[in-house]
């Protein structure tokens, strides 16, 4: 991988979901070495610090299918606009969340600048959910549906009428879906590699496939990597863990082989809860994960 500036983003924003801790997740990352493990892998880190996300405490959410939408919307804004000026720098943005909400804001930059856009979604979940099949009314379960334009109008004002073509966005590691998501991520175009093809054809094979889609006729990839997308054995630090997921070595095997085609345009790493972890295992693990996205090597 090329070296790149990386500049670092952090969005302590807990609105999206219903189990407090996220929002801690930026520094959790940090403080297990985030930058120095960047800087071993060959790039320069700047960091941006954290955007101003007040506390829910602070606000009262009259929405019950949208909860708190009227917060998120402004803070994906600020985190869209923010994104912006760091790829306009030639900069690469990584962004620390924060629960998924934040997707919304840091894919909404990207297309301003990227508007052929891959996706890469690394989940447990689809969220692929809109106001009308979320069954919880949390907009974390939401973002990949807003990003590709389906999602509540209120959302879509982040994204100023640019959107991600459903055809080159790319799940991998769902093993959980509402009963409406799925039906409408089977009609969507888009491709899921959930664990039983990672089970079937092993993780060298799907990352191939997947780098392929995401990769060919765009103008980079973009990388959205929930934590829970790895078993809670390795990641205990999740606000909503299912079993079954990605070991460790799994991850690290597709991020490895996503950075050695060097077509990441951004990443972000989300749901890391410092509150449910032990000794800040799965903020150690965000962080090398992110290094290993960024072509980080043991030789």
């Amino acid at each position: 991988m090329k070296p790149k500036t990386v500049r670092i983003v952090g969005v302590p924003l807990d609105y999206g979901a219903d189990r407090r801790g996220v929002d801690m997740g930026p520094s959790a990352i940090r403080y297990a070495g985030l930058h120095e493990k960047i800087r071993q892998a060959g790039h320069t880190v700047v960091d941006l610090g954290n955007l101003p996300v007040p506390v829910p405490e602070s606000r009262t959410s009259t929405q019950t299918k949208m909860k708190y939408l009227d917060e998120i919307v402004k803070v994906s804004r600020v985190l869209a606009r923010t994104v912006e000026k760091v790829l306009e720098e030639a900069g690469f943005p990584v962004v620390l969340g924060g629960d998924h909400s934040i997707a919304i804001g840091t894919i909404a930059g990207v297309l301003r600048r990227k508007p052929r856009l891959g996706l890469l979604w690394f989940d447990a979940h689809g969220d692929y959910n809109t106001e009308n099949t979320s069954p919880s009314g949390n907009v974390h379960g939401m973002p990949v549906a807003s990003a590709v334009g389906i999602g509540n109008r209120v959302l879509a004002t982040a994204f100023h009428g640019h959107f991600v073509n459903p055809a080159k966005v790319v799940y991998v590691g769902v093993r959980t879906l509402d009963p409406p998501e799925a039906e409408a991520l089977r009609h969507s175009g888009t491709t899921v590699f959930s664990m039983h093809e990672i089970d079937r054809y092993g993780m060298r094979e799907v990352m191939a496939r997947a780098i392929d889609i995401v990769g060919t006729d765009t103008d980079g990839v973009h990388l959205s990597f929930d934590i829970d997308a790895l078993d809670p054995l390795y990641a205990p630090g999740s606000g909503t863990p299912y079993s079954g997921g990605l070991t460790d070595r799994e991850a690290h095997l597709a991020l490895e082989l996503l950075a050695e085609e060097d077509v990441l345009t951004s990443i972000e790493m989300v749901e890391v809860n410092p509150i449910l972890d032990e000794h800040n295992r799965t903020g150690e693990l965000a962080a090398n994960l992110i290094a290993s996205a960024l072509g980080h090597r043991i030789i």
